[in-house]
């Protein structure tokens, strides 16, 4: 349904946001993320306690895109 919209000011939207006024049939935010971390990145604890003698975390990526978004409906 129509409606009158006064004034609006946007601070900031997110990179996966939406921002709408109207009407709309379908809203679906994407955002895509790659993150490369060495071992023992991740714990979560009290008393965690790792130990890696040599680590080395492979960053190389030679894709051009590894799982691409597309418009689905």
């Amino acid at each position: 349904m129509p409606a009158i919209v006064g004034a609006i000011q946007i601070i900031n939207i997110g990179s996966s946001g939406v921002f709408h006024i109207g009407d709309v049939f379908h809203i679906g935010p994407n955002s895509v993320t790659k993150t490369f971390a060495g071992a023992g990145s991740f714990n979560t604890g009290e008393q965690v306690s790792v130990y890696n003698a040599q680590n080395s975390t492979n960053t190389l990526d030679t894709d051009a895109a590894d799982q691409p978004i597309t418009l689905t409906l």
